[in-house]
C-alpha cells in the first residue's frame, strides 16, 4: 500500500473554518495516570534511598546494570576523548555551532543580563543586582535518540551567565554512549556527566543523592516521564518548560519553491507522530504545489511513516484571504517554530506578536535554528509562546532589588509606606517606618 500524507486542507472563507481550526490544534497535555504514578514512586525511591535507588532504577528502564555510581559519571577526560574521536567534518562543525550559540547568547546577556543601579534626587540608591545560579541540571536525550544540539543549546547559556557547576544527566540504555553528544558537553563547558536518565535522574538532581548533588534548576527535553517528573519537582527546584509536541507554522506568500516548503513541513513532522505542521498561504495554487512536493518527496524519507502520520492527524494546509490574515491566525496559534517564508518577510514581521522563533525569509530554515545560528532552540510549545519565551541566560539567572534609602529619603517615604500598612492593618509595618522620620538622630557613622 502506497504511503500517503494528506495534511487537512481549510479555507478561512469556510462556515466551518473555526471549528474545524480549533479542532485541528487541540492537544491535551494531560499525562498518562499510569505514567504519574509510576513517576510519583520512582521520585520518592530516589528522595528515600539515593544513589542506591537511581542504581536500581538504571538497572530496571536502561539495561545498565552498575556496581556503583562512579561507573555512571564521566571525567572531563572522557569527555574530551570523544571529542577529539569525531570524524573531523564532525568536530568542526560542533565546534562552529558551539561558537555562533555562544557569540549569540554572550550578546543576549550584554543587553538584559548585567546589574545596574541609580540615586534619585534625595540620595536613595535603587537598583538591580543579577547574579547566576550555582548550580544547574541539564536532562539530554540519550542512546540512539541523541541530541548533542541540545547540550549545546542549555550548557551553553548556563555557562554564559556565569552558572557556578553544570551538571548533566544522559542515559546510555545498554550502555550505548553518543560520542557526539559526550563531545558537544565537553566543548559547551558542562562540569559533569552522569550516565543516568528517566525521572530517577530529574529525582536525583533536585533531591540530590550521594554522588548526583542538588541543583537549582533543571532544564532540557525529555520523555513523559521526565515531563512528568520535571513537572512534580518544580518549586523544590526551578525547571524550564514542560514542552509539548513540536510545532512549525510557515507562512508562505507562494514564492518559496514548493519542494522547500513541504521539506521544512517535514523537519518538525519527523519528530514525532504528535507533532504538527501547518501551512497558512493565500495563493491556492501554491497550496497544490506544496501537496504535489509533499506526495513526491515523502518516498525518499526514512522517517516517512511518522512523518506521514504526524501530517495526516495533525498537519494542515490553510488557504487565507491575504497574508495580513495569515499573520493574525498565526498569532492565535502562537507556534514555537515560525517561518516567514515571503518575498518582503519583513513588511510581515511587525505584526507577529506570538512565537518562540521567527525565521525571517526563503532562505531560513528552521533547521538552521535547531543547530547552528545561534538563538536557542529551547523554545515555548502548545501556544505558550503568548507568555513565555524561549530558554537563554536570563533562565541561568536571578535578580535581586538593591535599596539603599537616604536620612533624606526615609523623611519623604516613610509617611507613604505608614499610611498604606495602617491601611492594611499592619502597625508594625507603619511604626518600622515611623520610626526613622525626624526627630531621629542620625545614625553614627561606623568606625
Amino acid at each position: 500500500m502506497t504511503l500517503t500524507a494528506r495534511p487537512l486542507r481549510l479555507s478561512t472563507v469556510s462556515a466551518d473554518f473555526s471549528a474545524q481550526f480549533d479542532a485541528r490544534l487541540h492537544w491535551s497535555a494531560d499525562t498518562d495516570a499510569a505514567i504519574e504514578s509510576r513517576v510519583a514512586d520512582i521520585l520518592a525511591q530516589v528522595q528515600a534511598q539515593g544513589d542506591a535507588a537511581v542504581l536500581d532504577c538504571t538497572r530496571r528502564f536502561d539495561g545498565l546494570d552498575a556496581p556503583n555510581m562512579a561507573a555512571l559519571t564521566l571525567s572531563q577526560a572522557e569527555l574530551q576523548a570523544a571529542f577529539e574521536g569525531l570524524p573531523e567534518a564532525q568536530r568542526q562543525a560542533l565546534a562552529s555551532a558551539a561558537s555562533r550559540v555562544r557569540t549569540y547568547h554572550e550578546a543576549q546577556k550584554r543587553a538584559s543580563g548585567e546589574s545596574w543601579q541609580y540615586r534619585d534626587e534625595d540620595g536613595t540608591l535603587l537598583g538591580q543586582k543579577v547574579t547566576p545560579l550555582d548550580r544547574v541540571g541539564i536532562y539530554v536525550p540519550g542512546g540512539k535518540a541523541a541530541y548533542p544540539s541540545s547540550v549545546l543549546m542549555n550548557a551553553i547559556p548556563a555557562h554564559v551567565a556565569g552558572v557556578g557547576e553544570i551538571v548533566m544527566v544522559v542515559p546510555t540504555p545498554r550502555g550505548e554512549r553518543n560520542a557526539l553528544v559526550l563531545a558537544a558537553a565537553y566543548v559547551a563547558g558542562v562540569h559533569r556527566v552522569f550516565t543516568i536518565g528517566g525521572a530517577q535522574a530529574v529525582a536525583a538532581l533536585a533531591y540530590g543523592t550521594a554522588s548526583v548533588p542538588k541543583v537549582d534548576k533543571i532544564t532540557g527535553p525529555g520523555n513523559a516521564y521526565v515531563a512528568s517528573a520535571k513537572k512534580r519537582v518544580f518549586g523544590v527546584v526551578g525547571i524550564d518548560m514542560i514542552a509539548g509536541p513540536s510545532e512549525i507554522l510557515v507562512l508562505a506568500d507562494g514564492s518559496t519553491p514548493p519542494d522547500w516548503v513541504a521539506m521544512d513541513l517535514f523537519s518538525q513532522a519527523e519528530h514525532d507522530e504528535l507533532a504538527q505542521s501547518i501551512l497558512l498561504c493565500p495563493d491556492a495554487a501554491y497550496i497544490d504545489a506544496v501537496q504535489a512536493a509533499i506526495d513526491r518527496l515523502l518516498p525518499d524519507m526514512p522517517r516517512r511513516e511518522i512523518i506521514a502520520k504526524s501530517l495526516n492527524d495533525r498537519g494542515a494546509l490553510i488557504h487565507t484571504r491575504d497574508m495580513a490574515e495569515a499573520c493574525a491566525i498565526s498569532n492565535r496559534i502562537a507556534p514555537e517554530h515560525l517561518e516567514v517564508s515571503s518575498q518582503d518577510p519583513h513588511r510581515w514581521e511587525p505584526l507577529l506578536v506570538h512565537a518562540g522563533a521567527i525565521f525571517l525569509g526563503a532562505y531560513t530554515s528552521e533547521s538552521l535554528g535547531d543547530y547552528c545560528a545561534g538563538p536557542n532552540h529551547v523554545l515555548p510549545t502548545s501556544g505558550t509562546a503568548r507568555f513565555s519565551s524561549p530558554l537563554g541566560v536570563y533562565d541561568f539567572q536571578k535578580r535581586s532589588s538593591l535599596i539603599e534609602v537616604s536620612f533624606s529619603g526615609a523623611q519623604s517615604l516613610g509617611p507613604i509606606a505608614a499610611e498604606l500598612a495602617y491601611g492594611e492593618g499592619l502597625h508594625a509595618h507603619a511604626r518600622a517606618a515611623e520610626l526613622r522620620l525626624n526627630p531621629v538622630p542620625p545614625m553614627r557613622e561606623t568606625p
